[in-house]
C-alpha cells in the first residue's frame, strides 16, 4: 500500500502553495481561488491545501522533504535564509536536517537521512 495524498489546513493557501513550489518542486494541478489547491510531485504524491481560519497543528507535527545528500539540504537552507526565512543551520540528528515554519502555519523538515550520509 502506498500513501497517496495528504490534506493540510493552512491560513494562506496561495502563500503556502508558492512556498512549496519554489523550494520543494511541487506543481499546482488545480486551485480554487484562495481556498483550495492541489499540488503534486514527479512521483505522483498529492498534497492538498485547504483554507482554514484556526490553523493549530500540534508542536511536533510537520511534513518532510527527503534530499539525496547533505549538499541539497544545505542549498535549500541557504535559499530560505537568502529569502528572509528564520531557519537554523542544519544539524546532525536522525540525519542532516533542519526545520522551517512555512507560510500558512505548518512546519517543514528538510532531511538527508543518516543512511545517505557517507561515513
Amino acid at each position: 500500500m502506498k500513501l497517496n495524498h495528504i490534506n493540510l489546513l493552512v491560513a494562506d493557501v496561495n502563500e503556502a502553495r508558492k512556498f512549496l513550489e519554489k523550494y520543494f518542486q511541487l506543481h499546482t494541478r488545480t486551485s480554487r481561488g484562495k481556498s483550495f489547491a492541489v499540488l503534486s510531485d514527479e512521483s505522483g504524491f498529492v498534497l492538498t491545501l485547504m483554507k482554514g481560519t484556526a490553523v493549530n497543528y500540534p508542536k511536533t507535527f510537520h511534513i518532510g522533504f527527503v534530499q539525496e545528500n547533505e549538499e541539497q539540504v544545505n542549498h535549500i537552507n541557504q535559499r530560505l535564509r537568502d529569502d528572509g526565512f528564520d531557519v537554523e543551520s542544519p544539524k546532525r540528528a536522525h540525519g542532516w536536517t533542519f526545520y522551517v515554519n512555512a507560510p500558512g502555519g505548518f512546519t517543514v523538515e528538510v532531511l538527508c537521512p543518516a543512511d545517505n550520509i557517507p561515513n
